[in-house]
């Protein structure tokens, strides 16, 4: 079963246990557009064919969002089905754009970083010419094989091709600061998965339901994938959280600690040494699949896609899945899972952090205003006069550590965060509330996509694209 296929039946299921008309639910269901791009590029010399593709799942929300991948190992269906998981995402964190996704069948290492530059920027112009480049209607982000470097690239490339737009930085988002980004994209990811987990333990039934101790510091962690997703997740749950990470499964093998893993010396050896093997602080064993089914408390497959399926969801040991990736966990092993009583965070709502803070980004860019810049030195100033009133009526002094946190205006970064916590945590508690509510919802994942095709069916209404049963 393909992801596509994989993400319909979870949207039958959510489906049937809501009562939404079948009618309805294919108009959701249903991948608006998706257009297949060649083009030519000389590399070396010689000229080269390029396949790409763009999707757009839903534009009931506009712009249309999603990230660009650049991936050897890629298909019209996998684009197809990761657009429709970034509809369903936007849905449940409540951010207003429709889903997309976008392609390009390569292997990044194989070009040198200049021939990489005007294979994508090649690409930009294919994908500008028709619309699926746009601040109003196509805005891509990075993915898998892409960082802000690509971004850079297509921004460039669709500033060149239409001067005229004033708002030219919201073509895409996930820029570098200096180029139009905000404050906390790089690793917004992570830590919007963070959040999840803080929430998740905040909710004493659902840690019981789910086989757990109290508290995210008591936890075991295994983390499948160290690259933009999983390394700042690891990274923030070790310093912010005290979790022990026991184990990094990577494209090489897996490195174990019972002790627990130096995150940032793993992610150190990995970018000298292109791998986990031979990294001193843990057990190497080239093992990494058998590596998923360890005995650990929470299992973050943080990489890519299908990494638990049929075959090994009756092995898996974790009490707790959380999909930091997109789709690590198929329909198949789904079912498996759920029930075998083993809890799931979904990434529909566990990865959303990266579109949230994309969509700061892009608002951000329109209002061509940095945030904080207008209030932040007002905010100090209230707070100097809030504290020396305080001291006056005490008649103490506050230290200076008190005094340079009681005035302090919050940063670009403070807001960031502040919203994406709030996001991350009004979307749980959502699903929280739908379980409560609806008796034949009694898992995360259907719970997740019943809040997104609820949202979506009450957009297509209003737009009489289907008629409401109601």
């Amino acid at each position: 079963m393909s992801l596509r296929e994989g993400v319909d039946r979870m949207v039958d299921r959510a489906t049937l246990a809501i009562g939404l008309d079948p009618d309805t639910a294919k108009v959701i269901q249903a991948c608006n557009m998706v257009s297949q791009i060649k083009f030519p590029a000389k590399v070396r010399g010689k000229v080269e064919v390029f396949t790409g593709w763009w999707a757009i799942h839903s534009a009931h929300r506009l712009p249309a969002k999603g990230g660009l991948r650049f991936a050897p190992v890629i298909n019209q269906e996998e684009i197809e089905g990761l657009a429709a998981l970034m509809s369903y995402k936007c849905a449940i964190a409540d951010i207003p754009f429709g889903g997309a996704k976008g392609g390009l069948l390569i292997n990044p290492c194989n070009y040198k970083e200049d021939e990489l530059r005007d294979i994508t920027r090649r690409f930009a112009v294919e994908l500008a010419r028709k619309d699926f480049i746009n601040p109003a209607t196509n805005v891509p982000a990075p993915d898998l094989g892409t960082s802000a470097r690509e971004m850079v690239w297509i921004a460039d490339t669709y500033k060149a091709l239409f001067p005229e737009d004033v708002n030219q930085d919201a073509c895409v988002t996930g820029k570098p600061i200096n180029r139009g980004g905000i404050a906390g994209r790089t690793e917004a990811t992570g830590k919007g998965v963070q959040y999840a987990l803080q929430e998740f333990f905040r909710h004493p039934e659902a840690v019981a339901s789910a086989g757990l101790q109290d508290g995210l510091t008591t936890q075991r962690v295994v983390v499948q994938g160290l690259g933009k997703v999983g390394y700042h997740l690891a990274k923030f749950l070790v310093e912010d959280d005290n979790i022990t990470v026991i184990a990094v499964i990577e494209h090489d093998g897996v490195v174990i600690n019972d002790g627990g893993l130096n995150i940032h010396d793993v992610r150190q050896h990995m970018a000298e040494t292109g791998g986990v093997k031979g990294f001193p602080g843990g057990s190497y064993s080239e093992d990494r699949d058998e590596a998923l089914l360890m005995e650990c408390d929470i299992l973050i497959p943080a990489a890519l896609e299908s990494q638990i399926h049929a075959g090994n969801a009756m092995q898996i040991q974790a009490k707790l899945i959380v999909e930091a990736a997109n789709g690590p966990v198929t329909y198949e092993a789904d079912e498996i899972l759920r029930n075998r009583g083993i809890t799931i965070l979904p990434d529909i709502y566990v990865n959303a952090g990266g579109v949230t803070v994309s969509y700061f980004e892009w608002t951000r860019n329109l209002s061509h205003m940095r945030f904080g810049r207008l209030q932040r030195r007002y905010d100090e100033i209230r707070g100097h006069g809030y504290l020396d009133t305080l001291e006056q009526l005490t008649g103490q002094r506050a230290s200076d550590q008190q005094r340079k946190t009681l005035v302090r205006g919050a940063s670009e970064l403070d807001l960031v965060r502040s919203g994406l916590y709030d996001t991350m945590r009004m979307a749980f508690q959502d699903i929280r509330e739908i379980i409560r509510e609806n008796p034949n919802i009694n898992d995360y994942r259907t719970a997740a996509f019943a809040i997104a095709i609820t949202k979506i069916a009450q957009s297509y209404y209003d737009l009489g694209l289907v008629e409401s049963s109601k």
